[in-house]
């Protein structure tokens, strides 16, 4: 798929990312490094903690979401830059072997007044697990290229 530009989305347009599949390793690997709590890191302080077992942080679930945002459907050319993230909720805990996938509406568009070679998107992403619970969703806006005249 060709690499999209602030003119080719509008409101209401929505993209589906391809699953993504969960690994206790990944869980595990990204808590060492970032989020080091024992829920994270230890299946049996995991299986005695809140969640009942192994989770993973809320932290890499919008790692996930990212990643699937800037390798799906909605790819724009150049990137796109975020400029801020609202309302960021992590409904149900990510396990190990969930198949995650983001869906992304277009809330609003407007050309940017300060680069006028970009528009701002205001967007909602909306990732689920195999089950179809939600597992993070926010909204945002992001600074993308404008096609060059």
């Amino acid at each position: 798929m060709a690499a999209l530009f602030f003119e080719d989305v509008k409101p209401g347009d929505s993209f589906k990312s391809q699953p993504y599949g969960v690994t206790e390793e990944a869980i595990v690997a990204f808590a060492r490094e970032f989020d080091v709590q024992p829920f994270h890191l230890d299946q049996a302080a995991a299986n005695q903690s809140v969640f009942g077992g192994l989770a993973a942080s809320g932290w890499h679930t919008a790692a996930i979401a990212m990643r699937l945002f800037t390798t799906g459907p909605i790819c724009f050319e150049g990137g796109a830059v975020g400029l801020g993230v609202d309302e960021l909720r992590w409904p149900a805990a990510v396990r190990p072997g969930d198949e995650l996938q983001l869906e992304t509406e277009i809330l609003e568009v407007r050309p940017s007044k300060s680069k006028p070679q970009h528009g701002i998107i205001r967007i909602r992403n909306l990732m689920t697990n195999q089950k179809g619970e939600v597992v993070l969703s926010y909204t945002a806006n992001a600074l993308v290229p404008r096609r060059p005249a």
